[in-house]
């Protein structure tokens, strides 16, 4: 059995393009892990993939799982990376000990050693990045998180507290759902899917939709973290550490004390806008002391 398999999209255009660096990323920095398994998720197959693609995927020694979605789904923000996540964790059972679900706007710039949970834990994550629609400690439950709540079966008394990274909120639960590393035979990404597609067409969720695009777009965030607190123990989720799923695309947001100096302080990163987030000067400042590492991202 592998250790750990990472998992993740590959989109079309930039998105396909975010998969195929962010294989190239683990490949060039995983240290001990840049053998290890990489699964690519596509809603094509792979007669469909341009020559080129088809090449890189080669050379990264990817494997390419086509899957179809639902023909009610196909439309809903999120919904394919919901499936390829629920998708991948069962094909992961009894393969890995640990499933790692990427974004693909993601890099992998050291070993990713925090993916292998400690004995105990079997979901790994961040807090979101920013508190948008997160419900804060001391406010009331909104209409949004009651209706995930209600959906889920969460308690209340099983929710917890967390400070989101960037704009240092304290709020109930919410992980963002770009970096989820999980034990695959506990069956948690199979139970958000299932969670997600019972719940994003109910009518009183179509209601909130017309009142804030934003509710539309974080449904699955949402209901992965009444998911997740309905199904595991407190103590069963592990916090990644900082320098995981790093927002470098939210860098001048973040706390001048908490920021990194250099890009290789971080084991991960999400960015965005490739191009826009690595033109940015603050970002181009922590390249400046390691000429390896900014040769590798400027060639990307």
């Amino acid at each position: 059995m592998r250790d750990l398999i990472f998992a993740f999209l590959l989109g079309t255009g930039e998105g396909e393009k975010d998969a195929l660096r962010l294989a190239r990323s683990i490949r060039t920095f995983g240290g001990e892990f840049c053998f290890n398994p990489i699964w690519m998720f596509s809603q094509r197959a792979e007669e469909e993939l341009s020559d080129e693609t088809r090449q890189e995927l080669f050379s990264a020694g990817a494997r390419l799982i086509s899957f179809e979605m639902e023909a009610n789904g196909t439309d809903f923000f999120m919904q394919d990376y919901v499936n390829a996540a629920a998708l991948a964790e069962g094909l992961g059972q009894g393969e890995t000990s640990f499933l790692a679900l990427m974004a693909t706007d993601t890099l992998v710039l050291q070993p990713p050693r925090a993916f292998l949970l400690p004995p105990g834990k079997s979901l790994g994550g961040c807090p979101v990045h920013l508190k948008l629609l997160g419900s804060g400690v001391g406010e009331e439950v909104d209409e949004f998180w009651g209706l995930v709540y209600k959906h889920c079966g969460v308690d209340a008394e099983q929710v917890f507290a967390m400070q989101t990274i960037a704009d240092e909120q304290v709020v109930r639960a919410y992980i963002n759902a770009g970096l989820l590393v999980v034990r695959p035979e506990r069956g948690l990404l199979r139970a958000w899917k299932a969670n997600f597609d019972s719940l994003y067409r109910q009518p009183e969720a179509e209601a909130l939709y017309r009142q804030h695009q934003l509710y539309e777009i974080f449904m699955h965030q949402a209901v992965l973290a009444g998911t997740v607190v309905s199904r595991l123990k407190h103590d069963e989720f592990h916090q990644l550490p900082f320098t995981v799923n790093y927002p470098l695309h939210l860098h001048s947001k973040v706390r001048q004390g908490s920021r990194p100096n250099r890009l290789d302080e971080l084991t991960t990163c999400r960015y965005e806008e490739y191009r826009e987030t690595f033109s940015d000067p603050e970002v181009k400042r922590l390249l400046e002391d390691d000429a390896s590492l900014r040769a590798w991202v400027e060639a990307q």
